[in-house]
């Protein structure tokens, strides 16, 4: 059997204390003192750089975080509660940072009016299998895959979460700002008020050293915009690709490849998470009007750049 190639979404991640950053966000002199770990995180290769004097210790506790948090989400550990529940169909005692996560996607697939819908995972298959074996998708698989799609079949509470028949989840779309959420909270809680996690989708607690605010600019714009105690998360056309250089959208309403659109949106909110969700379904929208629209009742968050 031949493999399947992982769908990927580039990203690299890290963490990095204020004192080691300049104030025009970029890595300063000072990171030769500080405290640095390079390996791999969610996925994507990482890095945290710490100019602490309990630096060591803080790395520690944070990659134990993100490893915690993988064994609840990651799709390619089979040992995670995810993949258990996408091998099982239901999983019980769940984490409660699944069933956090789930119901936030239950309001974001709400506000976006069902663009973003984690029950996806099947139909993304399809498409990646046949890319790994160089042909496109039978169409026959296809029509399988689109007629589990569907959220509104997943069931969860403290006791157990159940998908519907033949459904697999992916939290690709959001996870990702769920781990920076809670990284940023277990450094907050550690006395580390000026921090910047960037896991895909960014996160900045407090300010760069004479800034107020954290310097960011998003891709494909020149004008700097600053974040404090705010999050990022960018969706993009090319963002999440099944071959090199390829990207592919896919409509959870309809099942199949997007029909135009955005190439690419910018939310920010007050939770990574929240963003990371939000960019994820917008993407889906025809116009920057539109994704204003169903942005109106999400009062934590806001459309911050849209491209065409």
């Amino acid at each position: 059997m031949q493999k399947t190639r992982q769908i990927t979404r580039r990203r690299f991640l890290t963490i990095a204390a204020a004192s080691c950053l300049g104030a025009t966000g970029g890595l300063s002199m000072s990171t030769a003192h500080a405290a640095h770990w390079r390996g791999v995180a969610l996925g994507a290769d990482a890095q945290i750089i710490l100019d602490h004097p309990e630096a060591t210790r803080l790395i520690e506790m944070a990659r134990a975080e993100i490893r915690r948090l993988e064994a609840v989400f990651s799709l390619y550990d089979r040992g995670s509660e995810l993949s258990r529940l996408n091998q099982e169909g239901h999983l019980q005692a769940p984490a409660f940072e699944l069933l956090e996560c789930l119901a936030l996607c239950r309001q974001v697939q709400r506000v976006t009016e069902g663009r973003f819908d984690p029950t996806i995972q099947p139909l993304w298959q399809v498409f990646a299998e046949a890319a790994a074996q160089g042909h496109e998708p039978a169409q026959d698989r296809i029509e399988r895959a689109r007629a589990v799609i569907g959220f509104h079949r997943v069931s969860f509470d403290v006791g157990a979460v159940r998908l519907g028949p033949g459904q697999r989840l992916t939290l690709n779309g959001i996870a990702q700002g769920y781990v920076a959420d809670r990284v940023a909270a277990l450094l907050s809680r550690e006395g580390i008020e000026d921090v910047l996690i960037d896991t895909g989708e960014i996160v900045a607690l407090g300010s760069a050293p004479q800034s107020d605010g954290w310097p960011v600019t998003i891709a494909g714009e020149h004008e700097q915009q600053h974040l404090r105690n705010r999050a990022l998360a960018t969706s993009a056309w090319q963002g999440t690709e099944i071959r090199d250089g390829e990207g592919h959208i896919l409509d959870p309403r309809h099942g199949g490849l997007r029909q135009g659109g955005l190439m690419q949106v910018s939310v920010s909110a007050t939770s990574a998470a929240m963003a990371d969700g939000l960019s994820t379904g917008l993407i889906l929208t025809k116009s920057h009007a539109e994704a204003e629209q169903l942005l109106r009742n999400v009062k934590e968050a806001r459309l911050e750049s849209v491209m065409i």
